[in-house]
């Protein structure tokens, strides 16, 4: 899950454009809370697949096109994964991208095969770089202990005709290699519907946590380590790092370590609804701080007890932001769990960075809103 510093707007599409080889779809219509007909719509994977890791990795990224055949406009206003089985524990995570209509017929030649393709990082499309991650937005995540995602009351996702989706999985091998066929059930009403249009903002830190006192190893230094990211993802995962740590106010060649890593990013302009954190195996705690340092300082969410097998998303009471308010994500981490959780004692101990893999960390905050700009037509 490699983030880029964009305001991820979650306002593309949905189509048709099929091919014999893209995933099942089916589709249903009830009545909804809301007085609308709400359609589900059900999409799976066309065929198996049995992750493998390369470059001496434990850790694989397997993007498949799905074709939800959706013809008209639309609200996303729920929506579920399932990680085949729902026991298949070495699914670490899912994000479902959008693939505008301008991009379809691009996706659609990139997955000629119809089996899908490699795809780690923050880009899903191949031959494409992490700069243009905003062409394909989040449509929505999923990570253990997550299940059905319902978008706050009175908003929902819009889901305009034309476009196609991308479930992009990241399977730890580290707990199996299990054939997965992994499937997403969407909720949606008409666009007609009088709901608010629902966006995402992105905001990540860069971990950077040495090996424990009394533990030593190669990769426990930071250099080292670093390279050993770039020989598992490539050479953009460590550009990413770079960029991370200096657009955070650090000298990305010699970092400050320790346990907590914070950064400062500008507020989206809006109401802020929800908030979601992501960490790995080594997290601890999240916060997310409106204004820090000044008199108007106010704490939006506080996870004190971070449990990566039950990952969700906290609806908060309405928080209304304007230009020049900023959010500061802080994340703590206990380094020692890599020598005690069964996914980690057996690898090398490692100074740990921000990285693709299970093995590896992040802090990702992840902030929904309305907001106060123009709204997206659908």
């Amino acid at each position: 899950m490699r983030v880029i510093f964009v305001s991820a707007t979650i306002a593309m599409g949905l189509a048709a454009c099929g091919s014999s080889s893209t995933p099942s779809a089916k589709a249903s219509t009830a009545a909804s809370t809301s007085g609308a007909t709400e359609s589900t719509i059900t999409l799976q994977s066309a065929n198996s697949y049995t992750p493998h890791a390369s470059a001496g990795g434990t850790d694989d990224y397997h993007c498949t096109l799905l074709n939800p055949h959706v013809t008209s406009d639309s609200y996303i206003v729920g929506s579920q994964f399932f990680p085949n089985d729902g026991k298949s524990f070495e699914v670490h995570h899912a994000i479902l991208f959008l693939v505008p209509p301008d991009l379809a017929q691009t996706a659609l030649a990139d997955d000629a095969s119809g089996k899908g393709w490699t795809c780690f990082g923050e880009s899903p499309l191949p031959n494409t770089s992490f700069v243009q991650v905003s062409n394909t937005p989040w449509l929505t995540a999923w990570a253990p202990g997550h299940g059905l995602d319902t978008a706050p009351k009175g908003t929902g996702v819009p889901f305009p005709a034309g476009s196609l989706v991308i479930m992009q999985v990241h399977y730890n091998l580290l707990e199996g290699d299990n054939p997965e066929r992994p499937s997403l059930v969407l909720h949606t009403v008409p666009a007609s519907t009088a709901l608010t249009p629902l966006r995402l903002d992105l905001l990540p830190a860069p971990p950077d946590v040495p090996c424990p006192a009394g533990i030593t190893g190669p990769l426990c230094d930071r250099a080292a380590s670093l390279t050993d990211v770039g020989q598992r993802f490539g050479p953009s995962a460590v550009q990413f790092v770079n960029f991370l740590e200096q657009f955070c106010g650090r000298n990305p060649a010699d970092p400050p370590g320790g346990d907590t890593t914070s950064c400062t990013w500008p507020a989206p302009t809006g109401t802020i609804v929800r908030l979601t954190a992501h960490m790995h195996l080594l997290g601890q705690g999240m916060t997310f701080v409106l204004d820090p340092g000044t008199p108007n300082q106010k704490t939006l969410l506080n996870i004190p007890n971070y449990n990566f097998d039950y990952q969700r998303s906290y609806d908060i009471a309405p928080v209304t932001t304007k230009q020049g308010d900023t959010i500061q994500v802080t994340c703590t981490y206990n380094p020692t769990l890599r020598q005690q959780l069964p996914q980690l004692r057996n690898l090398p101990p490692r100074y740990v960075t921000w990285g693709d893999g299970s093995s590896d960390e992040m802090c990702l905050g992840l902030v929904s809103y309305v907001s106060t700009s123009k709204a997206p037509s659908i």
